[in-house]
């Protein structure tokens, strides 16, 4: 792969439509358009962690998609400084834009979660695995549907559907990001009958040709030993390390917030990352402050400066296997040892104290019972369409999902699209509604 390639401001879906200049460059304005989005508006109600804020605020996706889009700049803005320093000769490549590529990707990286956390994937992939939704296995195979597609549901790949599907009445190329953006977006770039045990994939069958489209016109090859697995997008790199950064750092101080650690316990795992004259220095600049707030999110800042500096440099000194897709490593995995070291300490933690706490538990069970009653009634709605019942429920859909998809594969697409960019909120009102637990005031 070469940078000049891959570093295109080509349109998704407006390849042959020349716009007129203008002061913003084509990465620039696909962040902007990010931003004034409704799915990405909608993010401020889905839950991150924890269940969404009384008194305590806590982050969700929202903010942590906008927290993970600063750290991603700059580590696209350090890349782009080593690149440059490195590869003087090449001044007609788009360097300088990586930082616009790579903040725009993590504003969207988190946009085809479903509602509930990571607990409304799992709730979709088990009710197609173990619930009622296995009954349609033998019917969308047979139709040459990829039933994988929806055992393994996955976010990422959904991410990649909202940005790019023309969906009903809407224009062609969905959002028509750069090529570029949607390449950074796709962590696992391959089908999802590659996912392995992880149950991780980067496009449904669905988006599969577009995919294809994009790792073409971008020159991304296919893995020496797996026709069937793209290589990485380089700068999927960086997305994937800024978010890395942001969730671990900042599950540790909502955690505190919440009272789930204590504010030494905090401190303490903050200030591992660090050590000799620089923790001391550290220390020493915390203790010229008394609120334990303002303390921690010192550290935060401190900790998110080192651990940007360290994956700009494992990125630069990597550069030639990203490039030829020899580099399969997370870069937070390749840092100085003792960051990392500290790096796994909060891992740990939050493994243990703070993803198995009980509100986090409580919403987990919540989204579990709530996504599959949605799930189950309203794909009974669209195979059913002539029952009175249905006719009701399918009003509810938004005209832009296609409920009359010709496919069994295309119809529980619609009932997916339109369940996975639901708010908690949203979801939570229509289950009771539909289940006759909350009535309009009459």
């Amino acid at each position: 792969m070469n940078w000049n390639q891959l570093l295109s401001g080509k349109r998704f879906g407006m390849e042959e439509y020349h716009e007129r200049k203008h002061e913003r460059t084509d990465f620039q304005r696909d962040y902007d358009r990010l931003i004034f989005s409704s799915p990405f508006r909608r993010l401020q109600n889905k839950t991150q962690v924890f269940p969404l804020p009384g008194s305590i605020f806590v982050h969700n996706r929202l903010t942590h998609s906008l927290e993970v889009s600063c750290v991603g700049r700059s580590l696209g803005n350090n890349v782009a400084k080593g690149l440059m320093q490195r590869h003087p000769e090449d001044g007609s490549v788009n360097f300088p834009e990586i930082g616009s590529i790579v903040s725009a990707a993590c504003l969207a990286h988190d946009m085809g979660n479903p509602p509930f956390g990571h607990s409304g994937e799992r709730a979709i992939s088990a009710y197609f695995l173990e619930g009622n939704g296995k009954k349609h296995a033998e019917t969308v195979t047979a139709e040459g549907g990829r039933w994988d597609d929806f055992v393994h549901f996955e976010g990422n790949a959904n991410a990649m559907r909202l940005l790019t599907h023309q969906f009903v009445g809407r224009r062609k190329g969905g959002f028509a990001l750069t090529y570029s953006t949607l390449a950074a977006i796709v962590k696992y770039p391959y089908p999802s009958g590659e996912a392995g045990k992880k149950g991780k994939f980067g496009f449904f069958q669905s988006e599969e040709e577009s995919y294809v489209r994009i790792a073409n016109e971008l020159g991304i090859h296919h893995e020496a030993n797996n026709q069937e697995k793209y290589v990485r997008y380089p700068l999927v790199y960086l997305v994937e390390a800024a978010d890395d950064i942001c969730y671990q750092i900042m599950d540790i101080e909502d955690a505190c917030k919440l009272r789930i650690l204590t504010s030494e316990e905090t401190i303490g795992l903050l200030l591992g990352f660090f050590e000799g004259e620089r923790h001391e220095h550290i220390a020493r600049i915390m203790k010229m402050v008394d609120d334990t707030n303002e303390q921690i999110a010192y550290l935060r800042s401190c900790i998110i400066g080192l651990l940007v500096d360290e994956c700009s440099r494992v990125f630069l000194e990597n550069e030639e296997g990203l490039l030829d897709g020899s580099y399969h490593t997370p870069l937070i995995e390749q840092i100085d040892p003792h960051a990392r070291q500290a790096y796994a300490t909060c891992s740990d933690t939050a493994c243990r104290k703070i993803y198995k706490a009980k509100e986090v538990l409580d919403i987990e069970l919540a989204g579990y019972h709530i996504f599959s009653h949605l799930i189950d009634i309203l794909t009974e709605a669209v195979m059913n369409q002539s029952h009175a019942y249905s006719k009701l429920l399918l009003q509810r859909i938004p005209d832009q999902y296609d409920t009359n998809a010709p496919t069994t594969y295309g119809k529980i697409q619609c009932v997916l699209d339109y369940i996975s960019g639901m708010t908690d909120v949203y979801a939570l009102d229509l289950y009771r509604k539909i289940t006759g637990m909350s009535l309009p005031a009459v």
